[in-house]
């Protein structure tokens, strides 16, 4: 009985000091956070949303961005005039190459994937039965231009 009171005293003492390190003031000047769902999502107006979480993508400079597509919706072939560093963070994307658009053609790729679009070269991508996440990172102006199909 008396091993029982020891670990029960313990558990509370160690919940009493985690609760503690939990509840602790940060200094915003060393770091700021925010919580997902504090997170302030806009509509694209096609087929994806926009969250950005560093910089400005519409001017020069870093950018960091999350895209959410929502199901069955995807891009037109097009390309960036910069490269892009992407990771998938849930969800399944797929990702297609050159000016014909065939969302049959496209290869999936799942969360946890990294991937690079590199400036200037012909893409598309999207989602296709679930709502896909990604974490996008480049140098700005992220402007998108679309290609004509051959």
């Amino acid at each position: 009985m008396r091993w029982l009171i020891r670990s029960i005293c313990g558990v509370g003492a160690s919940m009493a000091l985690l609760g503690t390190a939990l509840a602790a003031d940060l200094n915003p000047a060393a770091v700021v956070y925010t919580l997902p769902d504090k997170i302030a999502w806009k509509s694209t107006g096609s087929g994806s949303e926009q969250a950005i979480l560093a910089g400005d993508p519409s001017k020069p400079g870093l950018y960091i961005v999350l895209t959410k597509w929502l199901p069955n919706n995807m891009s037109r072939p097009h390309f960036h005039p910069n490269d892009r560093f992407i990771t998938v963070i849930k969800g399944t994307w797929w990702m297609g190459t050159g000016t014909t658009f065939d969302p049959a053609g496209t290869t999936p790729v799942p969360a946890g994937t990294f991937v690079t679009h590199f400036g200037k070269q012909v893409h598309y991508d999207g989602a296709k039965d679930e709502e896909v996440v990604l974490l996008i990172t480049g140098e700005g102006p992220a402007t998108s231009t679309r290609v004509e199909q051959k």
